[in-house]
């Protein structure tokens, strides 16, 4: 598959090895070379391909946010007004608590991810959103539990 973006081809053997990144990025490319059929060499140069070419973004841990005390997740459904929405979700985006904001189609022009640990934290960061120019209005939804996250997307 060739993308707009940047060109590159990603073929199943990418595939592959996003699909074993994205499962343990930690182990080392002589294991993972094994786990793929490839040698270490020609999966390090696939992976630098992949990285220069904007397919993979970094690596990190996927953390459990309500181990942590964030108790509150969640959806914040936003339309704004005056075609401020970029300066308006950029604003939003800074805001503490906010994990994600996406444009959306739809009733709304903007979605944030947001978490929280307290329901005053959630309380001010709703208030937070709302008095920023341009947000016409929100519409909150509460996450109550979450059966599959980001981190477990597998496109096969």
């Amino acid at each position: 598959m060739q993308t707009k973006q940047t060109g590159t081809l990603v073929d199943d053997v990418d595939r592959e090895i996003l699909g074993e990144l994205r499962k343990n990025c930690r182990r080392s490319f002589r294991a993972l070379g094994k786990v793929l059929g490839l040698s270490p060499a020609t999966l390090i140069e696939r992976v630098r391909r992949l990285e220069a070419a904007g397919y993979i973004m970094g690596y990190s841990a996927n953390l459990n946010f309500l181990k942590l005390g964030y108790e509150f997740m969640g959806i914040v459904k936003i339309t704004i007004s005056g075609g401020a929405l970029l300066d308006v979700q950029q604003k939003i985006s800074r805001l503490k608590g906010v994990a994600a904001v996406y444009d959306a189609t739809g009733d709304y022009d903007s979605i944030a991810i947001v978490l929280c640990k307290s329901r005053s934290d959630l309380s001010r960061l709703a208030k937070g959103i709302l008095s920023i120019p341009h947000v016409e209005k929100t519409n909150t939804s509460m996450v109550l539990n979450v059966v599959k996250d980001f981190y477990e997307f597998n496109e096969a």
